[in-house]
């Protein structure tokens, strides 16, 4: 019988400790004092208002994948040029919500039901009105905005720019980012 050279020599030396082993293998992080971390904490929210405010201007390095290029910045300055009924459609929303929020009436009618105010009423179908026009003003200008996209940039993709186009135009003006460089009118 012969003995394989695992089996027959031995280490030589004990085996260590886990707690041994695990201070080995961990690398010392360098001490940082109180004072560096502060100017670290500094000199990161400094770069991040300075990134945030390259952002909101539309400065092309600092804007995220799906905001680049010279087609989306086009699109962004057709959208900011006109005035859509989507951009409404929150203040709208919230005047239903406060006529819908109205003292309903006790009375009853003939069949037993509660009677409706007629300011509900009308507060909702106004409301549904206006996201029924706020679609189909979408679809018109999603259209509008592919169509005139690929004049202007033939070699471009048209993916996406219509669904970009009409979500920016639901945006209310103050929140859309980047912030509109056109004003509404101007071509």
């Amino acid at each position: 019988m012969t003995q394989t050279p695992n089996e027959s020599q031995k280490k030589g030396r004990p085996t260590p400790k886990r707690s041994d082993a695990t201070t080995k293998r961990q690398t010392m992080a360098p001490i940082v004092g109180k004072e560096e971390k502060k100017r670290a904490r500094a000199a990161s929210k400094a770069a991040r208002i300075a990134s945030r405010e390259a952002y909101m201007r539309g400065d092309e390095n600092a804007l995220p994948a799906r905001d680049r290029g010279p087609a989306r910045k086009f699109v962004r300055d057709f959208i900011d040029s006109r005035r859509s009924v989507g951009e409404y459609f929150l203040p709208v929303i919230f005047v239903v919500l406060l006529l819908t929020v109205m003292p309903v009436s006790t009375t009853k009618g003939a069949d037993g039901l509660p009677k409706v105010p007629l300011t509900q009423v009308i507060s909702i179908v106004i409301m549904y009105t206006v996201l029924a026009i706020s679609v189909i003003d979408g679809l018109i200008l999603s259209r509008k905005v592919k169509k005139v996209v690929a004049a202007k940039f033939p070699d471009t993709s048209l993916k996406g720019l219509g669904l970009y186009g009409w979500l920016r135009s639901t945006q209310m003006r103050r929140m859309r980012t980047p912030k509109p460089q056109v004003k509404p009118g101007k071509k």
